[in-house]
């Protein structure tokens, strides 16, 4: 029984390395040097955050587009700011800190707002895992005011895709485009109209992009 559950806590560690490379760090927390489970830490260790946040990476160079009043969209326990309205689903599947979700619901509808209020929307590797990107730019540049930022740092999903297969890193499964992109997110845009580009990165951080579109209308 213990060798079965030794077996499926370190299969779950080793999921976490897709987002950190934290898995040794986990491991060697779980289990003494007799080999047994030191479930007491493990659990600490999930209250803190169990794996490195992709905002982590990015809050240096974007943080100072995220002031006035907005959200992060997903923040999976680690806002950009701690004055970010954190909304994510009631059970977020990501764990990398300890802040609450505090609107809990869809990222998609973001009925909690009325057009033009927000200073700021901000977005860390979510925007891949819809279907209809469009539709759900339109609704986040919606409830922003004129002048408000539209913060998204994301995964280019070729070189994520490359990136996986070399290193054995494993691949996150709610990617639902292919050619998804920074190009891609700015043609979208284009599309939607009412906003400018204002910063952006190709590729940093191994294998994601940034880019801030402010409103203009």
């Amino acid at each position: 029984m213990i060798i079965k559950l030794k077996q499926r806590l370190i299969s779950v560690l080793c999921l976490l390395e897709a987002y950190s490379g934290s898995c040794m760090c986990l491991t060697r927390r779980l289990f003494s040097k007799e080999g047994r489970i030191n479930i007491r830490d493990f659990f600490n260790q999930m209250q803190r955050g169990s794996y490195q946040s992709e905002t982590s990476k990015c809050r240096l160079r974007l943080a100072r587009f995220c002031t006035g009043y907005g959200v992060d969209l997903g923040f999976g326990g680690d806002p950009i700011t701690s004055q970010a309205i954190r909304v994510d689903s009631p059970m977020p599947y990501a764990n990398t800190g300890t802040a609450s979700v505090q609107l809990g619901g869809d990222a998609t509808r973001l009925h909690w707002f009325r057009d033009g209020v927000l200073d700021y929307v901000y977005s860390s590797h979510l925007l891949e895992d819809f279907e209809d990107t469009k539709a759900v730019l339109r609704e986040w540049v919606r409830v922003l005011k004129p002048g408000g930022n539209l913060v998204l740092f994301c995964p280019d999903e070729q070189v994520y895709r490359q990136h996986c297969k070399a290193t054995g890193q494993v691949y996150n499964e709610n990617h639902k485009h292919p050619d998804f992109s920074l190009e891609k997110a700015k043609a979208l845009l284009s599309e939607i109209g009412g906003v400018k580009f204002i910063h952006e990165t190709p590729l940093v951080d191994i294998y994601s992009w940034d880019l801030v579109a402010q409103k203009i209308v």
